[in-house]
């Protein structure tokens, strides 16, 4: 989930959602790469702890005291919302298995193709094999180089969707990150849409030029991608 998506459903207004979202990919991240804090922005930074070191550390710099006053500690709110989404989002993957497993509702073969799926395995990810018989971006066809990506995010979905074929694609680990943080989306016409938080996409082998072959069942689950989790502000 990405923190577009978790501050939104936190219960913050969509204009706190956008303020607090653009204050840590932008303003904050700026101040900490030019004092040498991080090599591009707080993006690079997935474990709490590791976050909350380098969050002290940012509170002390002039610029963020400076700033932090005159935006009545929108800043440092920004930092402590982020540091609880990164808690929240290392334990998603956990949590969702036990929910899977606890749940009486599923027998016990349903529990197994959901937590199968969960993890990009078995049915879901034998279906995007089948279908899109290679990366659905670039063609690349090693099979074991692939990753079954959800579009819609498997925690927002219900268990139809989590095991639909048409919500999800087989993408490269670089595609599939990029795509899975919300990097990068797709028009409803398959050309790839490049967030500006991204830099440097062409090192990672992303470019403008890039699309994918949709049909029409895509188009819900690309919808809600691009709505909430593609970082666009």
């Amino acid at each position: 989930m990405t923190f577009k998506r978790w501050i939104s459903i936190t219960g913050l207004t969509e204009a706190s959602a956008k303020k607090y979202s653009s204050a840590i990919f932008g303003s904050i991240s700026n101040w900490a790469r030019e004092a040498g804090l991080v090599d591009s922005s707080l993006l690079e930074i997935s474990d709490p702890d590791e976050f909350e070191r380098l969050a002290d550390k940012i509170k002390q710099l002039s610029i963020f005291q400076e700033r932090n006053d005159k935006g009545n500690n929108m800043y440092s709110s920004a930092l402590n919302k982020y540091h609880e989404y990164l808690k929240d989002d290392s334990e998603e993957l956990e949590k969702d298995i036990e929910n899977i497993i606890q749940d009486d509702t599923y027998t016990n073969t349903d529990k197994l193709r959901l937590i199968k799926s969960r993890v990009g395995q078995g049915e879901f990810r034998k279906n995007l094999l089948l279908y899109w018989k290679g990366c659905a971006v670039t063609g690349y066809k090693t099979g074991s180089m692939l990753i079954a990506s959800h579009i819609k995010p498997w925690r927002d979905s219900n268990n139809n969707e989590r095991l639909d074929s048409f919500n999800g694609l087989l993408l490269t680990p670089n595609l599939d990150k990029a795509f899975d943080r919300g990097f990068v989306t797709f028009g409803t016409n398959g050309k790839i849409l490049i967030s500006d938080i991204l830099e440097k996409p062409d090192v990672l082998g992303i470019d403008d030029n890039m699309n994918i072959k949709l049909e029409s069942a895509h188009f819900k689950y690309l919808e809600y991608h691009r709505e909430m989790v593609f970082l666009n502000f």
